[in-house]
């Protein structure tokens, strides 16, 4: 992914008002990111757990969601990340729920995921973190890359209506 300022950031979001988008945490380290190991940049809100947002290069354009936690129910359970396959026990996968844009979003619509809790699919794709399970694949990196980002842009199409 290439390197985006807070205020592309901002201005990508649209399944909030701009609003939401000004007030929402912003990951302070920016600068300091190794861009070239993430395919979509994403980040829990400090101050509300339960708040993830997660913003993606579409090619044509940089877009933003924001996204609700569900509650984790603390068991002992083996779940699979929807985006890149990886598996985690516990919590370690989060059903990640994204408003609808527009008037189906103003309506109350929404869409959910499993998704890595911590948003850090792209590192764990590529081995910088390590999970309970990954699965041993013989596809290439570009490959499973290609597949998590077909994914995420089936996620996104549904958040959108496209």
């Amino acid at each position: 992914m290439r390197p985006v300022t807070e205020q592309e950031i901002r201005a990508s979001f649209v399944n909030c008002s701009k609003g939401e988008a000004k007030r929402l945490a912003v990951p302070r380290d920016l600068a300091s990111l190794s861009w070239d190991d993430l395919d979509f940049l994403g980040w829990t809100d400090p101050a509300a757990p339960d708040r993830a947002y997660l913003v993606t290069d579409t090619g044509e354009r940089i877009v933003g969601i924001a996204l609700r936690r569900a509650a984790g129910t603390g068991q002992l359970r083996r779940s699979m990340c929807s985006l890149c396959l990886t598996t985690h026990l516990g919590n370690g996968v989060s059903l990640m729920t994204a408003r609808k844009a527009g008037k189906s979003g103003q309506l109350g619509n929404s869409v959910g995921t499993y998704i890595c809790s911590d948003l850090a699919c792209s590192l764990y794709l590529r081995g910088k973190k390590t999970a309970d399970g990954r699965p041993n694949e013989s596809l290439s990196l570009p490959d499973q890359v290609s597949r998590t980002m077909t994914a995420l842009t089936g996620f996104l199409a549904k958040v959108t209506d496209n």
